[in-house]
């Protein structure tokens, strides 16, 4: 996240924000916010939901996600919400929104399923 600048906003059990502001850096060939930074943001968001609900001695890995992109990426700042929507020992499921927020009200530009793997004893994968 730090690579593309964002910014963890809120993080409660189960749910989590981040935010980031738009950079011309992180566009694509129209301008608009790339698809690739609006997937890795919620993908983030996802799995830091699924964080949330885990032991601390567990750790997260995505094993699959789906993104749709709905509008363009056009706004002065993106939200990105994660929310566990099936918690499990093995296996938690997190759905999450993309937001481009600008004059007006919060305009939804992608959503997203990821399935997230807990992760427990494994060398080199640490929480």
């Amino acid at each position: 996240m730090e690579t593309i600048g964002a910014e963890l906003t809120r993080v409660e059990h189960g749910s989590v924000e981040i935010e980031l502001n738009f950079d011309p850096k992180l566009t694509q060939q129209h301008g608009f916010l790339h698809a690739g930074v609006i997937s890795a943001a919620l993908d983030s968001a996802c799995g830091y939901a699924a964080y949330s609900v885990i032991d601390p001695d567990a750790s997260i890995l995505t094993i699959e996600f789906k993104v749709n992109l709905m509008s363009p990426g056009r706004g002065e700042r993106f939200l990105f919400r994660g929310d566990v929507t099936k918690p499990g020992s093995t296996i938690i499921v997190a759905d999450g929104r993309a937001y481009a927020i600008s004059d007006g009200p919060a305009k939804l530009i992608a959503s997203m399923t990821g399935t997230m793997m807990v992760i427990r004893g494994r060398e080199g994968i640490t929480g």
